[in-house]
């Protein structure tokens, strides 16, 4: 967009200025990098080095950090989301030209908006709802009776299966497959049986789901994913889970079957989760935890070994080997008439 004054920053994002209200700016940068006429913020306190020599214009900060600053301060109690408002702000989304390009297969029966837009190549199967202003990215396929939420957006090439639903102002990443079958098989002397995967998946509003990310279908029941969840890449959600909402994941998440994981949590990467747990609200699950029990209490969870020196590593290792040893001469010495004190003389 054009550039913005910094008086109209500060006005539309309620932030307190301190400088001068008619500088312009156009466009987001790092602080680092940054040079005239680009805003940058300040969140982390390792990058609190550039702030003192930083060219940008202006930096969203705290009002600790607003001292330091040699640029104007937009100061924000979270210059973070303050920050992601403002750049969402001065770079917007291109918007797609409405219509059905030549090359899409709309199939009978299909409701699609004037204002929605059809990319090349797209498949809209029987019966499907398509909501205003939503895009269906080029190569991207929506089987039988699936709903797109006005304002919503799905990049080229993600697949829905028949009757997944998406709310509002969703965004879904290429290669996501939304309502595959979920992992049902059943045992039998012969081999496995397939059970059939009759639910769907429920997307809320504000939902992101990122690239190559997978949702199964219900067995019976939905897969539900609550409002405003965000979902990074390559994370797997297993069938009839359901994800609170305004709960984060991050990427290479494994999350088995029938899994309810509550509203505000927070998942990091290469973490997994068992099948048929509850997590409550307000749990947050550090990076590579393996969590194979319901966890109902909020507060930071963890079970990954963090990574050591290849030497110290190896030390530890071999020590873990000996922990059942060591168990058990604990436990013999402290057996009653085993001890030190049941050998000693009697004074």
């Amino acid at each position: 967009m054009a550039g913005v004054t910094l008086g109209q920053i500060a006005a539309r994002f309620g932030l307190v200025l301190h400088g001068d209200p008619d500088l312009v700016v156009e466009s987001v940068a790092t602080l680092k990098d940054a040079r005239a006429g680009q805003v940058s913020f300040l969140s982390n306190p390792r990058y609190r080095r550039f702030l003192a020599e930083t060219a940008a214009t202006a930096v969203v900060v705290d009002e600790a950090s607003a001292r330091e600053c040699r640029a104007a301060a937009l100061v924000s109690p979270n210059p973070y989301a303050a920050y992601a408002r403002l750049a969402g702000w001065l770079h917007p989304e291109p918007p797609a030209a409405p219509g059905v390009h030549p090359s899409a297969v709309v199939e009978p029966g299909a409701r699609i908006a004037a204002s929605a837009a059809i990319g090349p190549h797209a498949v809209v199967g029987a019966g499907c709802e398509i909501g205003e202003r939503a895009v269906i990215g080029a190569g991207s396929v929506l089987g039988e009776g699936c709903v797109v939420g006005e304002d919503s957006r799905l990049a080229p090439r993600v697949v829905c299966y028949r009757r997944v639903r998406i709310g509002r102002r969703c965004l879904v990443h290429s290669g996501a497959v939304l309502g595959a079958d979920g992992f049902g098989i059943a045992q039998d002397r012969d081999g496995w049986v397939k059970v059939p995967q009759l639910g769907a998946v429920r997307v809320g509003d504000d939902v992101e789901i990122g690239a190559n990310t997978t949702i199964d279908r219900g067995a019976i029941d939905d897969t539900v994913i609550g409002d405003d969840v965000k979902i990074d890449n390559l994370v797997q959600i297993g069938h009839n889970c359901r994800i609170g909402a305004h709960t984060a994941i991050a990427g290479c998440v494994g999350i088995s079957g029938s899994t309810t994981i509550g509203a505000r949590c927070m998942i990091g990467g290469a973490a997994g989760i068992a099948g048929h747990l509850e997590l409550g609200d307000d749990v947050v699950v550090l990076g590579l935890t393996m969590v194979s029990r319901s966890i109902q209490r909020p507060g930071l969870y963890s079970s990954g070994l963090p990574a050591e020196e290849a030497g110290a590593w190896r030390r530890t290792v071999a020590r873990l080997r000996h922990l059942d040893e060591l168990f058990d001469r604990v436990r013999r010495l402290e057996r009653p008439g085993t001890g030190s004190d049941s050998d000693s003389e009697p004074s």
